[in-house]
C-alpha cells in the first residue's frame, strides 16, 4: 500500500510474472503420427467429409446408435465396392456400341469387275481337254444311259491335231452312292497316298457333282501348263465389251485391267479414278457386253451370262464369293449405296489397319481384305500339308501347283483341308482379323428385256436386207441384229445366220443412287472419363462425397499402415529384460484435448452426459491434436 500526496490510499496489484515457455516443449513437426488406432479413427470420423462417419463418434455414449451407424457405414461401403466390382467387370470386357451417322460428299466411284462366264479352252490344252470330255461322256453315259451321239458338238473339241500324251487318273470316276431308305447321291472317291484312308465327295445334285468332278480333273490339266492363262486370255481378249460410257464420256482403255479366271473366263475390271459428281444413271457407268459362249467348257460352267462384282479400289475381286450374275438379253440397272465401318482396335476388338501385324503373308498384290487373307492362309497351309498349291490361288515362293501326275493324293488332302476351313477348324479365322476401316456396297437392281422387238423394228425402218420378204418367219430374229451391225461387231451378210441377239448381249448400268453414305463407328461403352463418372455417381449415391473424400480415405489407410509399422518396430526393439512399466509413458503423457465439434457436444449433452466426454487417460499424438 502506498500513500498519494492527497493522503488517500492507493492500491497497486502485484504483477504476476508470465509463465515461462518450457524449453523442452517439442515444436510441431512436418509429419506427426497418432499414438493409437483409437485416436486415429476418432480423428478421422470427426474431420472426414464422408456422410455418416461423424455419427460413429457423436453417438459413442449410445451403444445402439453406435452399432447401428457402424453397420450402416460398413453396409454402404460394402455395397459401394460391390457395385464397383460389377462396373470394372463390365469395363474390362471392353464392350462397344455401334454409332450410325450419315455424311454427304463426293465419293470415288467403286471398281467394277465383269467376266463373260466363258472359260475358254487354252490352245496348249485342247487335246487334254478333249480326252477329259470323252471321259466325262463315258461317266455320264454309264450313270444315266445318256447317248451323246446326237450332241457330239457339245462336248467335242475342234482341234484334233496330235498332242503329247498326258496322265488322266481314270480311277477317279463319278459314282452313284445310295443310302438305305435315303436319297441317292452322286460323287467321287478320293484316297490318300497309301489308299488306306478314303472318303467320298458326294452331292445331292448330280449336276453339281458332275461339275465338281470335272473341275477337279480340269485343275490337274491346267497345273501342268502354266501358260494356259496367258494363251486363253490373248485369244479372247478384246471382244467382250461392245461399248462403255462413264459420266457421259467414252471409257478409255487405261481405265480397264484384264485378267483370266479359270472358271469365269475373261474378266475386265473398271478402275475409273474420278469421283462421282452427281447421283443418277447418267453419271454412272453403262456397258454393252457380249454374252456368247463359243468354244466353252459346258461341264465346267453350266450357266450363261455375265458375272459382276462391285468392290473397292486396289481390292482383289473374289467372284465366287461375292459376285452376282446377269442374264443375257436384259438391261440390268444397279444402284449403289455405300457404307463405311470403322472398328476399334485392341483392347476393344481384333482388327488390323493393314498387313502389318498380321501373321499371314498376303499372296495378292493388293490392299488387305479378310477374304484375301483367308485365301492366302489356306494356300500356305495347303503347301505345308499337301506339298503343293491349289491352282485357283496364287503360289507362295518356291511352291508348285497340285497335279496328280506329281502329287497323286493331293485331292484327298485338299478336300480335307477345305472341309476343315468351312468348319473353322483351321487357324485361319483367328490369324486373319477384319480391317479396322472397311467399305461395303449395298446394291438394288432392276431388270428389263433388252433389246425389245418394237424398238428394233422402229430403228430398222428405211433399211431392209435383200430378200426381206422371204425372211418373214425370221423377222423377229433379223430386226434385233441391227444393234450388232451398228456396233460394228457383225456384218449385214451374217445377220440371218446367227442365233437370237437377246442370248448374246446384255446391258449393265451401275450408278450411285445418292451421294449420302453411312458410317458405322464402334464406340466404347465405358471410356476412361465415363468410367470415372460412373464411379463418382456411385460414390455420391452411397456417401454423398467427392474426390477429396476418397483422398481422406487414402490418408487414413496410409496413416494406419505407418502406425502399424511404427508400433511393430517399437515392439521388436523393446528390451527383453526390461521391467514391466519401466518404459510406460503414462506418467509422461500429455492430457489429450477434450474438445469435440460443436454438434458432438450438443449431442452428448442432450443424452444427459457431460459435454466432450473423452477419457483423459488417452495419450495424444506427438504434437498432434484431436481438433
Amino acid at each position: 500500500m502506498a500513500h498519494a500526496t492527497s493522503g488517500s490510499p492507493t492500491f497497486h496489484e502485484a504483477q504476476q510474472p508470465l509463465p515461462q515457455v518450457r524449453e523442452d516443449r517439442r515444436r510441431e513437426r512436418l509429419v506427426e503420427l497418432h499414438t493409437s488406432f483409437r485416436e486415429l479413427f476418432t480423428f478421422f470420423c470427426t474431420h472426414a467429409t464422408i456422410h455418416g462417419a461423424i455419427r460413429l463418434v457423436c453417438s459413442s455414449q449410445n451403444r445402439l446408435k453406435t452399432a447401428s451407424w457402424g453397420l450402416l457405414f460398413v453396409g454402404a461401403l460394402g455395397a459401394l465396392y460391390w457395385q464397383f466390382g460389377l462396373l470394372f467387370e463390365q469395363y474390362w470386357r471392353y464392350p462397344v456400341i455401334m454409332t450410325v451417322s450419315v455424311h454427304s460428299e463426293q465419293k470415288l466411284f467403286p471398281a467394277v469387275t465383269l467376266c463373260d462366264m466363258n472359260p475358254h479352252r487354252p490352245h496348249s490344252a485342247r487335246h487334254h481337254l478333249q480326252v477329259l470330255d470323252e471321259f466325262a461322256q463315258e461317266n455320264i453315259r454309264s450313270l444315266y444311259k445318256f447317248n451323246f451321239s446326237e450332241n457330239r458338238d457339245v462336248l467335242s473339241a475342234n482341234d484334233r491335231a496330235p498332242q503329247p500324251a498326258f496322265y488322266l487318273d481314270r480311277g477317279i470316276r463319278l459314282q452313284r452312292l445310295g443310302r438305305p431308305g435315303g436319297q441317292n447321291r452322286v460323287g467321287f472317291r478320293l484316297c490318300n497316298s497309301t489308299g488306306g484312308d478314303c472318303f467320298y465327295r458326294a452331292y445331292s445334285s448330280a449336276v453339281t457333282a458332275a461339275r465338281e468332278w470335272y473341275r477337279f480333273h480340269y485343275v490337274n490339266i491346267l497345273a501342268l501348263m502354266p501358260t494356259a492363262r496367258e494363251d486363253s486370255h490373248q485369244s479372247h481378249g478384246g471382244h467382250f465389251v461392245f461399248s462403255c460410257r462413264f459420266d457421259g464420256q467414252d471409257c478409255q482403255a487405261r481405265h480397264f485391267q484384264t485378267f483370266h479366271h479359270p472358271t469365269y473366263g475373261s474378266c475386265y475390271t473398271f478402275n475409273g479414278v474420278s469421283a462421282a459428281q452427281h447421283p443418277g444413271i447418267s453419271h454412272g457407268i453403262s456397258l454393252v457386253l457380249r454374252a456368247e459362249q463359243q468354244d466353252h467348257l459346258p461341264l465346267l460352267s453350266t450357266e450363261a451370262g455375265i458375272k459382276v462384282m462391285i468392290h473397292g479400289h486396289d481390292h482383289t475381286p473374289f467372284l465366287e464369293h461375292q459376285g452376282f450374275s446377269i442374264r443375257p438379253g436384259t438391261e440390268t440397272t444397279i444402284g449403289i449405296r455405300e457404307d463405311e465401318v470403322h472398328r476399334l482396335g485392341s483392347p476393344y476388338g481384333h482388327c488390323t489397319k493393314g498387313v502389318e501385324g498380321v501373321d499371314v503373308q498376303l499372296l495378292y498384290k493388293a490392299s488387305y481384305t479378310l477374304q484375301a487373307c483367308l485365301v492366302s492362309c489356306f494356300q500356305q497351309l495347303m503347301v505345308e500339308t499337301c506339298s503343293c498349291g491349289y491352282y485357283f490361288y496364287p503360289l507362295p515362293s518356291g511352291a508348285e501347283y497340285c497335279s496328280y501326275a506329281r502329287h497323286p493324293a493331293w485331292g484327298h488332302c485338299f478336300y480335307r483341308l477345305y472341309r476343315d476351313l468351312g468348319t473353322h477348324r483351321l487357324p485361319c479365322a483367328s490369324r486373319c482379323p477384319r480391317p479396322c476401316r472397311e467399305s461395303s456396297y449395298k446394291l438394288s437392281a432392276g431388270t428389263s428385256r433388252w433389246p425389245s422387238s418394237k424398238s428394233a423394228v422402229s430403228a430398222l425402218k428405211g433399211w431392209r436386207p435383200e430378200g426381206w420378204e422371204k425372211l418373214q418367219p425370221q423377222r423377229a430374229l433379223c430386226v434385233q441384229d441391227w444393234i450388232l451391225a451398228v456396233l460394228g461387231k457383225r456384218s449385214h451378210r451374217s445377220l440371218s445366220q446367227s442365233p437370237s441377239l437377246r442370248s448374246n448381249v446384255a446391258k449393265v448400268n451401275i450408278f450411285y443412287q445418292e451421294l449420302n453414305y453411312r458410317t458405322v463407328d464402334e464406340t466404347p461403352v465405358y471410356s476412361v472419363p465415363q468410367l470415372l463418372s460412373a464411379m463418382g455417381s456411385l460414390w455420391s449415391l452411397w456417401f454423398g462425397s467427392s474426390v477429396l473424400s476418397v483422398l481422406e480415405l487414402l490418408e487414413l489407410l496410409l496413416d494406419a499402415v505407418a502406425l502399424t509399422l511404427l508400433l511393430g518396430c517399437r515392439w521388436l526393439h523393446r528390451a527383453p529384460g526390461s521391467q514391466p512399466g519401466a518404459t510406460t509413458g503414462a506418467s509422461h503423457a500429455k492430457p489429450e484435448a477434450n474438445r469435440l465439434p460443436t454438434d458432438c457436444r450438443d449431442d452428448t449433452n442432450h443424452l444427459g452426459g457431460p459435454a466432450g466426454l473423452i477419457s483423459h487417460g488417452t495419450s495424444r499424438s506427438s504434437g498432434g491434436s484431436l481438433c
